[in-house]
């Protein structure tokens, strides 16, 4: 009897932590597990070998899906300690000491199932390369790169979002050549970098564009033009004076939070209708009036609220206004809840 139930509950155990690996895959993976590392029974997929302060890579278990090794002292992403990890998904490689050189050739390509890598604070100069084509994040902020090898993105037709930022990046190494393959990209971080103009090449699905940091000064007429479905827009901290942005830059239909915090802006630039977000903040703007910022007239709005102006927050502290908010800017912003001045 006793043997029956120490079976039966090696069955159940197989069945609740094995999840949705075969029992002789939760095994094979549990006792596979590398000795400076942790592999917890009820997450069996997973390999935790973070903050243990490795100089390289162990060899990792065949069924593991997710790999942490941030926080360590490595060095190389060997192709050999991954030789078997063919089935990854995600790969934290945050915080170690990896460069350029140290990217094996082949070492992520073969990774043919990754979709989350994240690099960010190592040592890289430059982009990885080859990527895997099921890569969909590509984490790597906070190195050193100052370049972006041509061809890199090629093929990365899932890649949604890249973060750059923290970087050394300039004008001459974002461009429609180095960004070129990037079809499906949704967001780019391209903030805290070296960047003295609005980047060029940018894909037309991208929504969220982050140039924070920079030494921005201005938007070229037209620049969203090519760029439809950009909704979150951040240029704090840059140069941009009001003589730099274009009066009907920001008049597009897709634009929802606008930061432009931090500047060198002496008037409130046009708020499009569809706008619900506006950072003004610590900029050189001494009044705001409703006549001149309005983007729809009085006489246009109805009651039902269909025509009004979609705004709802406001920030305007740190320059020069003193309240009250005029009336005429209530009068049309009037399902603002919020306005910091």
């Amino acid at each position: 009897m006793a043997r029956l139930l120490s079976l039966l509950c090696l069955c159940l155990v197989g069945q609740v932590l094995g999840q949705d690996m075969p029992y002789e895959e939760f095994i094979a993976q549990i006792q596979a597990c590398p000795k400076e590392c942790r592999c917890p029974a009820n997450f069996p997929r997973a390999v935790y070998c973070d903050n243990k302060g490795l100089k390289s890579i162990p060899n990792i278990p065949p069924h593991t899906w997710y790999l942490y090794l941030q926080n360590n002292l490595i060095e190389v992403l060997s192709a050999d300690a991954l030789r078997n990890a063919t089935e990854l998904r995600w790969l934290n490689l945050n915080r170690n000491k990896i460069n350029t050189n140290g990217v094996q050739e082949g070492a992520l390509s073969a990774m043919s199932h990754l979709a989350h890598l994240y690099m960010d604070e190592n040592l890289l100069s430059s982009v990885p390369s080859p990527l895997p084509a099921s890569l969909e994040h590509l984490r790597l902020s906070r190195n050193r790169i100052s370049s972006i090898p041509s061809r890199v993105f090629i093929g990365l037709d899932k890649l949604n979002l890249l973060d750059l930022q923290g970087n050394k990046l300039m004008d001459d190494d974002v461009t429609e050549v180095s960004l070129k393959g990037l079809t499906n990209l949704v967001q780019i971080n391209l903030a805290k970098n070296q960047l003295s103009s609005m980047p060029i090449g940018l894909p037309p699905s991208t929504t969220q564009l982050f140039l924070d940091g920079n030494n921005i000064e201005k938007i070229p007429a037209g620049y969203f033009k090519d760029l439809p479905n950009v909704a979150f827009l951040r240029l704090n901290h840059n140069k941009l004076g009001s003589d730099g942005v274009p009066t009907n830059v920001f008049n597009f239909s897709s634009i929802m939070d606008l930061q432009l915090s931090h500047n060198q802006l002496t008037e409130v630039p046009f708020i499009p209708s569809g706008l619900e977000q506006l950072h003004l903040d610590h900029n050189n703007i001494k009044t705001v009036s409703g006549a001149n910022i309005c983007p729809v007239a009085a006489e246009a709005m109805d009651d039902d609220n269909d025509s009004v102006p979609r705004l709802r927050y406001l920030r305007l502290d740190g320059n020069t206004i003193k309240p009250p908010i005029p009336r005429d800017v209530v009068l049309c912003f009037r399902l603002l809840r919020s306005i910091v001045i």
